[in-house]
């Protein structure tokens, strides 16, 4: 009997472990904060229905970008719960993010709580689907969009297994539930039917909200809603496909003369933003950062822009320039400065580089420079740079 009473108290213990382990769970909780590490997990595809109207709010435990756990229990005295699907990455969320800020403030004193849910996993997310914004999907990320914008509403991540939003079942973002006292789903759908910011005031969202503090009925308690799918963690089929094929594209590299080098400089005949990294094989900072500028072209490829490779190399040195940028899988127009002249490309490069390695350069067509800069470069601020012009932009 003893044998079995242990062998079922360590069995316990081990479901209990890995009960918790498939969990999103904060690391070293203190002073109500935690250091929570995110570990976005696969989970295998399985049917995911939104909630219907009358349903109880499921219970969810989640970390905010403020460093403290949420449940449900943290908004038990409202009256009413907004419950707010979003992301960093979608145009249609980001077109929208305004509006959640000005609910969230027009409602505080009345009795609302707004939070927003990040429902999206990092691993069924492309570098193709990020040409809208500088931030991917992470929790890091997410801290990063919350401080840019001043969200004043909590902001989770259930990124890790998506546990919550299973529950939910959000199918866009931004994709809005309404709870009452008793946490009943009554309303559910879009904020409002513009999405271009200026358009349109969350009228939808008010109405329902105006209803439920008025002991009313929800006049239209179903609406859809529109923006982009969410990203479920099984999602990934997809992303290895599209990476496999950007590492088959042909990588060639031509030579440039001063005149060809002035001429891409100029820009005269694109209509795109043209980004140029100035590189060199021998150059470590250049090897290091490399990869990061194909990133960029596979976020932004796809809209007025566009990034192009010139190496510093000698000219006798075009296979050695070859083998890297094949090795680094640079499928974008890749030049080789086929002059003995290093002063010469400087000087047909920009006027005001002093020569050193590497050097980064964003033209707008007919030649403008929006953004130079020499050394490592700090690519979360490009991205702003990029996204924030006005060829580019955040939304549609």
């Amino acid at each position: 009997m003893r044998k079995i009473l242990v062998f079922t108290a360590l069995l316990y213990l081990i479901v209990t472990a890995c009960n918790n382990a498939s969990q999103t769970t904060p690391t070293n909780i203190s002073n109500g904060t935690v250091a929570f590490v995110a570990n976005p997990q696969a989970i295998p595809e399985q049917p995911v229905t939104p909630l219907a109207i009358g349903a109880d709010a499921p219970d969810f435990s989640l970390p905010g970008v403020d460093g403290k756990m949420y449940s449900l229990a943290d908004f038990k005295s409202s009256k009413v719960l907004v419950i707010i699907f979003t992301c960093n990455h979608c145009p249609t969320a980001q077109a929208y993010e305004d509006r959640m800020i000005r609910v969230a403030a027009d409602y505080k004193d009345k009795g609302v709580a707004v939070v927003a849910i990040s429902p999206n996993s990092p691993l069924g997310l492309l570098h193709e689907e990020l040409g809208y914004t500088d931030l991917n999907d992470d929790y890091e990320s997410m801290k990063i969009r919350a401080k840019d914008k001043g969200y004043n509403f909590p902001y989770l991540y259930d990124g890790d297994t998506e546990s919550a939003s299973l529950k939910y079942g959000p199918e866009a973002t931004p994709h809005a539930f309404v709870f009452d006292k008793d946490r009943k789903l009554r309303y559910i759908g879009r904020l409002d039917a513009a999405e271009k910011p200026g358009k349109g005031n969350s009228e939808d969202l008010r109405s329902a909200l105006d209803a439920m503090l008025a002991d009313k009925a929800v006049a239209v308690p179903v609406t859809k809603t529109f923006g982009c799918s969410t990203k479920w963690a099984w999602k990934t089929a997809y992303k290895d496909q599209v990476d496999k094929e950007w590492a088959a594209k042909p990588i060639t590299v031509a030579k440039l003369d001063t005149k060809g080098i002035q001429k891409l400089l100029k820009n005269e005949a694109a209509t795109k933003l043209r980004l140029i990294n100035v590189w060199a094989t021998w150059c470590g900072p250049c090897m290091l950062e490399y990869p990061n500028f194909l990133v960029l072209q596979r976020m932004y490829g796809a809209r007025d822009f566009e990034f192009v490779s010139v190496s510093a190399d000698k000219p006798d040195q075009e296979a050695k320039v070859l083998k890297v940028l094949q090795d680094k899988h640079s499928a974008v127009p890749n030049y080789l400065f086929a002059e003995d002249d290093k002063y010469a490309l400087i000087e047909a490069i920009d006027k005001d580089w002093n020569g050193a390695l590497p050097y980064t350069i964003l033209v707008e067509p007919n030649g403008k420079v929006v953004w130079r800069h020499q050394g490592d470069v700090d690519f979360g601020k490009l991205k702003k740079v990029i996204v924030d012009h006005p060829m580019i932009g955040r939304y549609f």
